[in-house]
């Protein structure tokens, strides 16, 4: 067995979770599972009420990674501000791409949902699905940009939602 690369995280991280989005490392635990001796990182992500174990060797193959930098959010505003690409494919198939851009992690692929099923007071009213998806995503994407610059939820939901509305203008 190939010893992987173990991310270098310390209690009190913030981290990235592709399926569950930004988490604190609470702690770093030692557990016997299975008669095995098991580093861990203890995640909570406190809006969910769900703490996470990830063995620290599997990390980075989960996908476990550092907030994002100030570089990447602006980037991912720059995404916002642009014109949506919406695919003339069936919907059950943008669904699913849209799904994995989000379970991603990738801040810039959730940036692209977010544009991409964003609407305008005057567009037509989204379906439940779209409503869903584009929720998720917005979520995830204020989550990470309120904790890279140490703000609160609704100051980063409240910059996000003023880049979409400048695009619509």
């Amino acid at each position: 067995m190939s010893q992987e690369y173990t991310p270098d995280f310390r209690a009190n991280d913030y981290v990235v979770y592709p399926a569950h989005g930004v988490g604190k490392i609470v702690s770093i635990e030692e557990q016997e599972v299975a008669g095995l001796k098991l580093e861990l990182f203890v995640i909570s992500f406190e809006k969910d009420k769900m703490t996470l174990r990830v063995p620290t060797a599997k990390a980075a193959g989960a996908g476990l990674r550092a907030l994002s930098t100030p570089d990447v959010i602006s980037h991912a505003m720059e995404i916002l501000r642009g014109k949506a690409k919406v695919k003339k494919a069936m919907w059950s198939r943008r669904a699913q791409e849209y799904e994995q851009k989000i379970n991603s992690g990738d801040l810039i692929a959730i940036a692209e949902v977010v544009r991409d099923l964003h609407r305008a007071d005057d567009q037509r009213e989204q379906s439940y699905s779209e409503r869903q998806l584009y929720e998720a995503a917005l979520e995830r994407l204020t989550r990470e940009v309120a904790a890279v610059k140490g703000s609160g939820e609704d100051e980063a939901q409240k910059v996000v939602g003023e880049v979409l509305m400048s695009r619509a203008a």
